[in-house]
Formats: structure tokens, sequence, C-alpha cells
């Protein structure tokens, strides 16, 4: 099977309402041709712009959010020299510590990697439809989504 044909077949962007191992999803992204690896991981932190925060909740337009991911991922294939990339983000509920979303990058080389994984996980925040409800220690709550 070529990479091309893998493409076609598996989705490269996932939206997921439970928690998820990343191990399965860094082994999708092995390949001979590949000398470089980089992920990032996203957790939920206990505070934002000076707030003490108690959890969050993640939202989203799943069809549209699922489009939008794989664009970015085939725009990091087609930008850097990377061999292939996958992004994982959750919705739901989340609890401090969880992990919010995950990007992994495959590369014949670790520049290409991190560039590309930096991208990635830029565009998914500015362009894909997800929101993020905050709940504030003080029982206050906000809706967030990054502005590009």
């Amino acid at each position: 099977m070529t990479i091309l044909e893998s493409r076609e077949t598996v989705k490269h962007f996932i939206l997921s309402d439970a928690a998820f191992d990343i191990a399965p999803q860094r082994v999708q992204l092995l390949r001979d041709s590949a000398g470089a690896f980089v992920s990032f991981e996203g957790w939920v932190r206990d505070h934002n712009d000076g707030r003490a925060a108690h959890g969050l909740r993640y939202e989203a337009y799943t069809t549209l959010a699922e489009a939008e991911g794989e664009r970015i991922i085939d725009e990091a294939l087609n930008q850097f020299s990377i061999v292939d990339a996958r992004c994982v983000h959750r919705t739901g509920d989340l609890a401090i510590g969880d992990l919010a979303v995950w990007v992994g990058v495959s590369a014949a080389h670790r520049d290409a990697a991190f560039h590309a994984c930096r991208f990635i996980i830029d565009e998914v925040k500015s362009r894909v439809p997800i929101w993020k409800h905050e709940r504030y220690a003080d029982g206050a709550s906000d809706w967030l989504h990054p502005q590009p």
C-alpha cells in the first residue's frame, strides 16, 4: 500500500469523546523513510489568564471540525518535507491534567518535523471549530475560542 492509498483510507485528524492512548497513533507514523518523530501534547491546566480553573468542556461542530482538521494535515504534508502527521483532539468534559490534544509528525529530518508539528497545532487552535467552556474556581464559566 502506498502512502497515498493509506491517506485515502485513514483519518489523520480525529475528535475523541473519550481519553485515548497516544501509542497507537505514534505507531501509525512509523515509516522506514522517517528518521525523526516530533509530538505535542496539550493538557488541561488549573488556571487561565490569572484565574483558577476546575476543568473544561470541549464542544465541536464535528463534520466541519474533522474536514478542517484533515485540510490542515494535508497542508502540512504539502508545505513541509514530512512523511506523515496525525492529530487527536478531545471533546466533552475534561479534568485538570487530562490530555486535550495530541499532534504527531514523522519526517526524514527533525527540522521539518518540528516546524510541521508547530504549524498543525497552531492552525488547529485557530481554524478548527472547537470551543472550550472553562469552569473557574469562583463558580463562573466562560466559552473560549482563540482568534487568529
